[in-house]
């Protein structure tokens, strides 16, 4: 009876393992994706990622909501030249995530060339089987 529980036990606690490890490995598709879809600078594409109330704060403090986000990338006004993610790490806790990267960023806002390396926050809701990014977080970074 004893060995019949322990093995239940190492079951279950090998499949919550399998299925963690595939959530990270979802997670981490989409995060580069979303990545790709920034780079392609097309406000449609990028907006697949992105919760209908999905909102930013960047480095600066500022918040920017999807609609004047999404402006800025179809106006040109923003637009993504590079872009590489470093130490990624996710934590999944059912249906939410947070993805955490480093982020080394080039590219122009309102005509002026910028680049900056930033520790990126993404929190991610699953909707209709879907990861969606709810809301995403920028810090200014520098390596020692």
């Amino acid at each position: 009876m004893r060995r019949t529980i322990a093995l239940a036990v190492c079951a279950l606690a090998l499949a919550c393992q399998t299925r963690s490890n595939h959530t990270e490995e979802e997670l981490l598709k989409v995060e580069r994706d979303f990545t790709t879809a920034v780079l392609s600078n097309n406000a449609d594409a990028i907006g697949k990622f992105l919760t209908d109330d999905w909102a930013i704060i960047d480095a600066d403090g500022r918040v920017i909501d999807k609609a004047r986000f999404l402006s800025a990338i179809k106006t040109g006004t923003l637009v993504h030249e590079e872009m590489e993610l470093d130490d990624l790490m996710v934590r999944a806790h059912g249906d939410s995530a947070v993805v955490t990267t480093i982020t080394s960023t080039k590219g122009r806002f309102a005509g002026q060339e910028f680049a900056a390396q930033e520790r990126a926050t993404d929190f991610y809701v699953k909707r209709d089987g879907r990861w969606r990014c709810a809301f995403s977080q920028l810090t200014n970074f520098h390596r020692k």
